[in-house]
């Protein structure tokens, strides 16, 4: 800074320097100074600004952190955890106190026990009182063996104890001597270190002893305590009960109280002498509820604990919804969830996929939400669906939800079929290729149609995946995209799907193919879902129940349903959807196979339709959006086409039956017809089959006394029909294909159909509506049938 001197007539001292002021002006308050001074400090202030703003940040952060763990929900109840233990302290105090008087109790009581034998004293009264003298013998000598060797060890230790002493006092007062005598300074290095060591124990013992006399008696009153402390499981005591969710706690104390007044017999005893659980899996928090695994005492199992349901539900301050008891991987292992009170009561939401969002069939459907809280992705692919339930109850939705989400994976395909006058599934209609409803016998015709078509996809898919390199054993997602293999999915949905397993002309077949197709389609991408409100053995056939892979129960009145729908014994292990409550438990179901677990308890997603609310429509009309987006559309395969059918082949047919046998008794053949394909030979007689065989050239022959088929004359005339049927470029007739004549060209079977020729027939002239021709003997074979005598049996 500029400084000028001052005389003494300026009022300043002589040699003071005094700053000179020069004529400026201020502009917004900062001062203007030196240029040097200015790019000397330049550098000190950034470093200060920056600072400044570095310890700014850093304790804005801090706040913000301190502030958001004050608000944060498990601070919260610390705080209120804490303050309840505050006003809790006097009671907590009091019960310490009664803990610590009991440990000193039960060390006294171990003592008595362990000094007097009491154990086995009582082993030997109880001998005595069963009036087993053996067994009084052996507890005798038992005690007698016991004593003696207590008494040895007490002799051995105190030896010990009298020898150690005695040795360390020795050498003490020998080196206190030597010490006496000595100047340590003297002393070899060996005796040096010697009392080095001494010095350094004794040292240690000074300085530990009054610790000891500290901590010591510490450490006694917590053992006490720990000792006297309530042995059931779970530390009650530590819990704040009466916190907002107290009536959503369980623990494993309250779970043993619940067993011991449960009134299962060898329970009440197991308690009663003092017996503890064992807890394979301690009471931890399960989604929206509470899960433990127990091992339960001898002669209990989960069954009988699964039997008092609604008596275990009582005793934890649940209903039986909210109550699950079942067998886990052993019959004495107890899988128990409870659910927190009044979770279960609401709906699941509104389902994810309602406004937005895709599906790949291959990942499954989201389809409800679990016990836990948890969204549920159906799986579809590689699984067959059974739902069931009163009516009412959700099952016609549920299955809906599925197969609208299955619209939305662009290359599934999917059929339905209604067997009843219900519209659930008419906004879906643009998405089907095959929609059918109705109650008339033409819809139970067309499902079983498409039961026999689904079959045949099944074989032309294994065909073509054995075709693939590598012979891949299922259909995959990159299969699956290959339009031109036709791998993709194709999901056949059957409502009602009892009034078509009990149809009096269709209902046997229909089982059959059903059965077929859950049995193989699995792996071939064909998936079938069934739903009833009738799930009875005489409504549903076994094997359906057997071979299905997710079984679904609606509310339900007895076990028999129950167990037909989510599988045999599911009943007795306390997986229970007879529990379901009707009306109020509408949308809520067991379920069995849909996730890893054993069971799930799922609420299912509801797309409404119904009341002038129309959700179901907007999603499908995404789904037909996505189909255009990816160029493809809905095939047009529906039963009612008004094609005319293919032909039957009966003669090819009548080969498949035979199964590989040389003869086949003709009411064989025709029961295996009748069995295969009801629609075409319900109605045939034995006088029909032997017309049909007797246009190709074909008579039955007799073999130990019986009509059989012979298998290589039908397959001679199938090779013929060929034959005829690959000259028809040339100009050759071909006759009618093997299909039965019309009724103006129906001719009565000759009267010696009884009395087959001998042979194979030839091939040359063959018995033709047009041309009946008569065959001559040919020339025996050793094993043709033998035509001597006999009536004609049929």
């Amino acid at each position: 800074m500029n400084t000028t001197p001052e005389t003494p007539d300026g009022g300043a001292r002589a040699g003071e320097l005094v700053p000179k002021i020069y004529d400026a002006e201020v502009i917004d308050t900062e001062v203007i100074t030196d240029n040097n001074e200015h790019n000397n400090d330049g550098g000190g202030s950034t470093a200060r600004r920056a600072g400044l703003v570095v310890r700014r940040k850093v304790i804005d952060c801090t706040g913000y952190v301190v502030r958001r763990v004050r608000e944060s929900d498990r601070a919260a109840r610390w705080r209120a955890l804490l303050a309840y233990r505050v006003r809790k302290a006097p009671q907590d105090l009091l019960r310490l106190l009664w803990f610590l008087l009991r440990g000193h109790g039960r060390w006294i009581a171990k003592g008595w026990t362990w000094a007097t034998y009491a154990d086995l004293r009582g082993d030997v009264r109880q001998a005595r009182m069963a009036g087993d003298a053996q067994a009084r013998r052996e507890a005798q000598e038992t005690l007698r063996a016991d004593a003696k060797a207590r008494w040895a060890k007490l002799a051995i230790g105190l030896r010990r104890v009298v020898v150690t002493a005695a040795v360390v006092v020795v050498v003490l007062v020998l080196l206190a001597l030597t010490e006496m005598l000595f100047d340590r300074a003297s002393m070899p290095d060996w005796l040096a270190a010697l009392y080095e060591i001494r010095d350094g124990i004794g040292a240690g013992i000074v300085a530990v002893v009054p610790w000891l006399l500290t901590v010591g008696p510490i450490g006694w009153i917590a053992a006490a305590t720990w000792e006297g402390r309530d042995k059931t499981p779970g530390a009650g005591w530590l819990v704040q009960p009466d916190r907002g969710d107290a009536e959503s706690w369980v623990d494993e104390r309250m779970i043993s109280r619940a067993l011991a007044h449960l009134g299962v017999a060898p329970l009440n005893r197991f308690f009663k002498d003092g017996g503890e659980l064992s807890y394979l899996t301690a009471a931890r928090k399960d989604g929206d509820g509470t899960f433990a695994r127990v091992r339960l005492p001898l002669g209990v199992t989960a069954d009988m604990v699964a039997d008092r349901r609604a008596t275990l539900a009582a005793n934890l301050g649940r209903a039986s919804l909210e109550t699950w008891p079942t067998k886990a991987d052993e019959d004495g292992v107890l899988d128990l969830w409870i659910a927190d009170k009044g979770t279960l009561q609401g709906g699941a939401g509104d389902w994810p996929l309602l406004h937005e969002g895709t599906v790949d069939v291959f990942d499954g459907v989201p389809w409800g939400l679990t016990q836990r809280g948890l969204v549920v992705n159906a799986p579809l692919l590689e699984a067959n669906w059974l739902i069931g339930g009163r009516p009412g109850q959700g099952k016609t939705a549920a299955m809906r939800t599925l197969v609208l989400g299955a619209g939305l994976d662009p290359t599934a395909e999917l059929w339905v079929f209604v067997m009843g006058e219900s519209p659930d599934f008419e906004p879906l209609r643009p998405r089907l290729s095959r929609y059918r409803m109705g109650m008339d016998d033409s819809v139970a015709a067309d499902a079983v149609a498409a039961l026999r078509d689904l079959t045949e996809e099944m074989e032309r898919r294994g065909r073509i995946l054995g075709a693939q390199p590598g012979r891949p054993p299922k259909v995959s997602r990159k299969l699956a995209d290959k339009p031109g293999l036709g791998l993709h999915p194709l999901i056949l949905a059957i409502d009602e799907c009892h009034e078509l397993f009990q149809h009096k002309k269709y209902g046997k077949h229909a089982a059959e193919l059903a059965v077929r197709l859950i049995k193989r389609g699995r792996k071939y991408g064909v998936i079938l879902v069934l739903a009833t409100q009738s799930p009875t053995k005489d409504s549903i056939p076994k094997e359906v129940t057997r071979n299905i892979s997710c079984g679904v129960a609606f509310a339900v009145a007895d076990h028999i349903a129950n167990d037909g729908l989510l599988g045999a014994g599911r009943y007795r292990a306390g997986i229970r959807a007879t529990e379901l409550r009707m009306r109020t438990d509408r949308g809520t179901c067991v379920a069995v196979g849909i996730t890893d677990e054993p069971w799930e308890l799922v609420r299912t997603f509801y797309v409404p339709f119904e009341d002038g609310t129309d959700m179901v429509t907007p999603v499908v009309a995404r789904a037909m959006a996505l189909l255009a987006e990816q160029g493809r559309q809905v095939t047009a395969t529906t039963a009612d086409d008004g094609g005319e059918p293919a032909p039957v082949d009966h003669l090819a047919d009548i080969l498949d039956v035979c199964q590989g046998e040389k003869r086949v008794r003709t009411q064989t053949v025709l029961a295996r017809l009748i069995a295969d394909n009801p629609d075409e030979y319900d109605g045939w007689t034995l006088t029909d089959l032997s017309a049909t065989l007797n246009r190709y050239g074909i008579t039955p022959g007799k073999s130990h006394g019986v009509m059989v088929i012979r298998a290589d004359d039908v397959s001679s005339a199938l090779a013929t029909r060929e034959d005829e049927q690959a000259g028809e470029h040339d100009g050759e007739a071909t006759g009618n294909r093997g299909v039965l004549p019309s009724a103006e060209n129906d001719q009565t079977p000759p009267v010696d159909q009884g009395k087959p020729q001998r042979g194979r027939q030839s091939g040359t002239r063959r018995n033709t509506p047009e041309t009946p021709g008569k065959h001559g003997p040919a020339p025996s074979r050793p094993d043709s049938p033998d035509t001597d005598g006999g009536a004609d049996d049929q």
